[in-house]
């Protein structure tokens, strides 16, 4: 059903047709819109069979979380920023334990300084924790990757985050189309865990774990994560087949068949990229955009293929590495290795600065005629910090 809506308020909707059991909050803007609205559909009766749990803390949310879930309890929650940060030890443990759970990033920058604006660092910071993360363009794929994300999570037994763009999209006011609960429920099969904590029949889980047997339990974490990669596409092919429209899947290609230069990035800049690549095409420029959408585990195939008859590849990244540099750049380098492909980083919108389009037309200008260097911080203002610099140097 078409409606005008705030993005939130959307997940929120879609969540609730998706006839979560367990709903675990804990308030952090940018994502509080989400949970507030699943509270008034449990409190008014609308979603049913759902126990909505308030808790103290970020942890707290992420522990209960893997407490229903470990019971066979279909589990939800949502959470930002410093909030996911503070629930990193249950984090990898929900991972650890190959738990279904999905939750919503509100993806905001990380302090210090205190930003509630967004960025991608704090997803990105998690990159490694053995969660599948979805990133999306709109607030429609948002919508659309919450279902296919539960489909994927419980075929798999991995967890999955939905990474979206604090208050760009979270905020946003505009036509999505939510599916019914009946509709949803053609597309997604009721929940059957493949482990369940049950005093009829008891077991333990999360036991320690030794040297002797560590290594094979991370393998074959590894494995799945590995094996996720064709669930992740087949859920797309099969959410198109009902809903009739592309959302989720592994890299989406814009106008890449014939680019001699191919921009790369996540999340809701894909859509300012796109009218700048046809305004470039149109003024003759061979220019594409590669978006993509499962981040982790990372599609290097997919995106090698889509890659190959390029020459130039510009990594747009909203997060970086202090010290190094880009971090999806380098599974993108992973990716293009034996290829003769030049590639470049651009850092930008860090802690929401906006990214223009006359900003990203004069940066693509320059770095098209090889007047960038490898990495570069789109609108930085230098004079103010190389002042800064040379005012540090002088005081030690």
């Amino acid at each position: 059903m078409l409606r005008q809506v705030e993005g939130s308020k959307a997940i929120a909707d879609v969540v609730a047709a998706c006839k979560p059991e367990v709903i675990c909050a804990y308030p952090i803007s940018p994502q509080t819109h989400i949970v507030e609205g699943l509270s008034q559909l449990v409190k008014s009766g609308e979603l049913t069979g759902c126990e909505f749990i308030n808790v103290e803390s970020e942890f707290s949310a992420m522990s209960v979380a893997i407490g229903a879930s470990a019971t066979g309890a279909r589990t939800y929650t949502a959470t930002a920023s410093q909030g996911l940060l503070y629930m990193v030890e249950a984090v990898y443990n929900a991972s650890g334990l190959g738990l279904p759970i999905v939750m919503t990033v509100a993806n905001r920058a990380i302090g210090g300084p205190i930003n509630i604006w967004n960025d991608h660092s704090d997803s990105m910071s998690q990159r490694d924790s053995g969660w599948i993360q979805l990133y999306a363009e709109s607030n429609q794929e948002a919508s659309d990757l919450h279902i296919q994300a539960f489909r994927i999570a419980e075929e798999m037994s991995l967890p999955v985050m939905v990474c979206m763009d604090g208050f760009i999209l979270t905020h946003a006011f505009e036509e999505i189309d939510i599916p019914t609960e009946s509709e949803v429920s053609v597309y997604l099969p009721p929940f059957k865990p493949r482990q369940v904590l049950d005093p009829a029949d008891p077991v333990s889980i999360g036991a320690m774990v030794g040297p002797e047997a560590f290594m094979e339990v991370k393998y074959m974490a590894h494995e799945r994560m590995i094996e996720s990669l064709g669930h992740i596409s087949k859920a797309a092919v099969d959410f198109k087949k009902l809903f009739n429209r592309d959302s989720g899947g592994l890299v989406r290609a814009y106008k890449v068949e014939r680019a001699e230069t191919v921009v790369i990035a996540l999340g809701s800049i894909l859509g300012t990229l796109k009218d700048l690549i046809d305004q470039l095409q149109d003024e003759g420029v061979q220019i594409g955009v590669l978006g993509i959408i499962a981040f982790r585990p990372f599609p290097e195939i997919e995106l090698r293929d889509a890659l190959k008859n390029c020459r130039r590849v510009i990594v747009l990244e909203k997060a970086f590495q202090t010290g190094i540099g880009g971090i999806v750049t380098e599974d993108v380098d992973r990716a293009i290795r034996g290829l003769n492909i030049e590639r470049k980083t651009l850092i930008a919108g860090l802690g929401g600065r906006p990214i223009t389009t006359a900003a990203l037309r004069k940066y693509l200008s320059q770095a098209i005629a090889n007047e960038v260097s490898e990495l570069t911080f789109l609108d930085l203002d230098k004079e103010v910090v190389t002042a800064e610099l040379a005012r540090e140097r002088s005081l030690r």
